[in-house]
C-alpha cells in the first residue's frame, strides 16, 4: 500500500494487570474491518516488573519511586513504539497518534473521591517517538461518575458486533472482563469486570510452580479442584454478587486476598486447579446472568493460551460456543492494544470513547489527553 493511502494509522500500547510487558499494535483504520499491520510484545525487565509489582501491592510508596517509575515506563513505551516502527518498516510520520493506556497502579472507583491511576509519562513517548500521543483515557469517565473500566467494550462494539447473533467477548488478562454484544442494534452493550483472570494464577505459579505462568494450564491440569476452597472463595467474596456496572483490579484480587482463604494444607497444584475454576465460574456466572444469551463467546488476552482454563470454561458454558478472537480476524494477544489505538483515533476525531451503560458515567465523553509532538528525523529516532 502506498504510504499516502495509509492516512489512518494509529499505534496502541497496552500493559495490563499481569505486569508481563508492553503490547504494541500498529493498526490501519482505513480498511474494513481493520488492518493489524504489525504487533509485538516487549517484556518488562525483571527489575522493572518487580518494582511495579511492589508498587501495585503496597499501601504506600515514596514519591521518588512513583515518579521515577512513571518516567521509566514512558521511555519503555517509547522504545516499544520505535521497535515496532523499525520492525515493520513504517515511518513515524505515517502514524497519526499513539494511544497509551499506561500501567494501572491503583483503581478506586468506589472511593469517597473516586480515582484511577495509570503511569507511563506520555510526554516522553511523544518526545522520543515524534508521534502525537494520547493518554489518560480513564479519568474523564471517573469525572462523570463512571467506573472508568472497562473501556474496551466500545472497541468491541465497533469491531465485533454482529446482527446475526448475540455475542460475548471475554478478555482474560490479570483481571477478567466481559462485553455483551446483542445482535439487536437497539439493545445496550454491557461490559464489566468479572473478577480475577490470570493474576492469582500467575502469582501462585511463580510462588509454587517455579515459573512465571502456567504454560497452557499444564500444572493446573495435574491438580484436583478443592471444592470447599472454591465454595468459600465464591461465597465469601461480595464482588461476585455485586450487580454491574462494576470494575476491580489487582489492588483487590491479590495475594493477600487469596491468603484469607488458605489453610496451608492444600496441595499447591490443587490450589492452582481451584484458581482456574474460580476464574471460569465467575466468568460463566456473569455470562449466564446476561439478558441476551450469547451463542458464541470470543476469548482474548493472555488467558486465551491457557488451554485447561478454556476447557473448564467451555464445560461451564455448554450452550455457548467458545473460540478466540482470531476467529473474528484479530489476534487475541493484541485486542487490547488495538482498542487503545482505536480510542486514540476517537480522541483525535473528537468522538466519545466510553459507553455509559458499561461504566455508569452520566454521559458519553471524549476520553484522553493529547500530547503533541513534532516529527523527529530518521537519525534522531534511531538514536532513541
Amino acid at each position: 500500500m502506498n504510504p499516502s493511502q495509509r492516512s489512518e494509522l494509529y499505534a496502541g500500547l497496552m500493559s495490563g494487570t499481569s505486569l508481563d510487558g508492553v503490547d504494541v499494535a500498529i493498526v490501519d483504520f482505513s480498511v474494513s474491518p481493520i488492518g493489524l499491520l504489525h504487533c509485538e510484545t516487549i517484556p518488562y525487565a525483571a527489575e522493572t516488573r518487580q518494582r511495579l509489582r511492589e508498587l501495585t501491592r503496597s499501601q504506600s510508596t515514596s514519591l521518588d519511586n512513583l515518579y521515577s517509575l512513571d518516567a521509566e515506563l514512558g521511555e519503555v513505551y517509547a522504545a516499544a513504539v520505535n521497535s515496532a516502527l523499525a520492525n515493520s518498516g513504517i515511518a513515524a510520520g505515517e502514524v497519526t497518534a499513539v494511544g497509551c493506556h499506561g500501567q494501572t497502579i491503583r483503581h478506586g472507583p468506589d472511593a469517597k473521591y473516586p480515582y484511577t491511576a495509570q503511569i507511563g509519562d506520555p510526554n516522553r513517548i511523544a518526545a522520543l517517538t515524534g508521534i502525537t500521543t494520547v493518554a489518560d483515557f480513564r479519568r474523564k469517565d471517573i469525572a462523570y461518575g463512571g467506573q472508568a473500566a472497562p473501556l474496551a467494550p466500545a472497541f468491541h462494539r465497533f469491531l465485533f458486533r454482529s446482527g446475526a447473533e448475540d455475542r460475548v467477548v471475554v478478555n482474560i488478562g490479570g483481571i477478567a472482563n466481559i462485553t455483551a454484544l446483542p445482535a439487536d442494534d437497539s439493545a445496550a452493550v454491557l461490559g464489566f469486570d468479572t473478577g480475577p483472570g490470570n493474576t492469582l494464577l500467575d502469582y501462585w505459579c511463580e510462588q509454587y510452580g517455579k515459573a512465571p505462568y502456567d504454560d497452557a494450564g499444564g500444572w493446573a491440569r495435574c491438580g484436583n479442584i478443592d471444592q470447599k476452597l472454591l465454595e468459600r472463595m465464591l461465597a465469601d467474596e461480595p464482588y461476585f454478587r455485586q450487580q454491574p456496572p462494576k470494575s476491580t483490579g489487582t489492588e483487590y484480587f491479590n495475594p493477600a486476598w487469596l491468603q484469607r482463604f488458605l489453610s496451608g494444607e492444600t496441595d499447591p497444584a490443587d490450589v492452582q486447579a481451584t484458581l482456574v475454576e474460580l476464574t471460569c465460574l465467575s466468568i460463566a456466572e456473569a455470562i449466564r446472568g446476561l439478558e441476551s444469551k450469547p451463542r458464541h463467546g470470543y476469548i482474548c488476552g493472555g488467558g486465551a493460551h491457557n488451554l485447561y482454563l478454556l476447557e473448564r470454561l467451555q464445560l461451564a458454558l455448554p450452550d455457548c460456543g467458545l473460540d478466540t478472537t482470531a476467529a473474528l480476524g484479530l489476534d487475541p494477544d493484541f485486542v487490547e492494544a488495538s482498542a487503545f489505538a482505536w480510542l486514540a483515533r476517537e480522541r483525535m476525531q473528537m468522538r466519545a470513547g466510553n459507553i455509559p451503560e458499561v461504566t455508569r458515567a452520566r454521559r458519553e465523553a471524549i476520553l484522553g489527553g493529547v500530547y503533541a509532538a513534532e516529527q523527529v528525523t530518521g537519525g534522531e529516532q534511531n538514536e532513541n
